[in-house]
């Protein structure tokens, strides 16, 4: 049986899972905009989601709707029968597949043992592997890793490839780098010329320093990575994924009416939660328009969603 990842365009576009960004709510905002070919979860721990007392809280990461299809539950942890315990979970869910963080550099995450401390750790990688494909049970399991700990480490990548897996998803910057220098693509075709010596069905998707859909045309040309997963790019353009979408012809009016409709989803989705979460997408409808940072400004210091939505629609022309 086919895997989703053997039928998707070449390049194909994903968006990237990030943590208490990519919830439920704003993925449904995506959706309807301008959705990519493959939708990630934002992260989900694994122990968290099989605890008696956490499960139920953290099991909100995985929420999902069918319009989101192909959706893949982004797992990290260190336990590797958690893994297996939440890959049944995720199986029983309906997700289109099932990825393991292995490249975020939270210290405090790492200082315990999961994401990016993984890289240092390949044993245990392939304990959680096994158990992962296990529990998926005929579900494809992909990793999301960067390119080394505190070096560019070539001799990791090989190894992630020698695990034959459908997808292999670099962040091209070390654990170390962090987000401080410009990511490495002049690495991809290294790691595209390996793929092809080692395990030539895996599929390469690149990550880092993608702001327009142009940028992931050229790309694809000069590195020919088989996808390109897109973070930062979705909060200075929303309708990034919508090729049909000027962002720049976009109206004050569509802008906050978006915002509107993201706040009044998450009211109706998640109920009497603080609409702190909501600020983080301020500046991302609230841009390029005059007076955009007095209203930024203005949303900031609201402490319920009724104020945001009476602020917003007062300023729409």
């Amino acid at each position: 049986m086919k895997s989703f990842w053997e039928n998707l365009p070449h390049p194909f576009t994903v968006l990237a899972p990030m943590d208490g960004v990519t919830d439920f709510v704003f993925r449904q905002v995506i959706a309807e905009i301008g959705r990519p070919d493959v939708f990630f979860t934002e992260f989900t721990n694994v122990e968290g989601l099989t605890s008696l007392k956490g499960s139920e809280k953290v099991a909100q990461s995985l929420k999902f709707g069918k319009n989101e299809l192909p959706i893949v539950a982004h797992l990290f942890g260190k336990e590797p029968e958690a893994f297996y315990k939440s890959a049944k979970i995720c199986k029983k869910m309906g997700f289109s597949g099932i990825d393991i963080n292995t490249g975020c550099p939270d210290r405090v995450i790492v200082r315990r043992g999961s994401c990016a401390a993984l890289i240092k750790n390949s044993k245990l990688v392939e304990e959680i592997l096994e158990a992962t494909r296990k529990g998926a049970d005929g579900l494809p399991v992909s990793v999301k890793t960067r390119l080394g700990f505190d070096r560019i480490d070539l001799e990791w990548i090989k190894f992630l490839l020698q695990q034959n897996m459908p997808a292999l998803t670099i962040h091209l910057r070390t654990v170390a780098e962090l987000s401080k220098v410009p990511a490495h693509w002049e690495i991809m075709p290294e790691i595209i010329k390996l793929r092809n010596e080692i395990s030539p069905k895996t599929l390469i998707i690149g990550n880092g320093d993608i702001l327009s859909f142009e940028e992931i045309e050229s790309k694809f040309k000069e590195y020919r990575s088989d996808g390109f997963m897109v973070g930062r790019g979705i909060f200075q353009n929303p309708w990034f994924f919508n090729k049909n979408i000027d962002v720049e012809k976009v109206t004050i009016n569509e802008r906050l009416d978006l915002y509107i409709k993201h706040i009044n989803l998450f009211d109706k989705t998640w109920k009497n939660v603080n609409p702190g979460f909501l600020k983080k997408f301020c500046k991302t409808y609230i841009s390029n328009f005059p007076d955009a940072l007095s209203l930024r400004e203005k949303i900031m210091e609201c402490t319920e969603t009724a104020e945001m939505k009476e602020i917003l629609n007062a300023h729409k022309i």
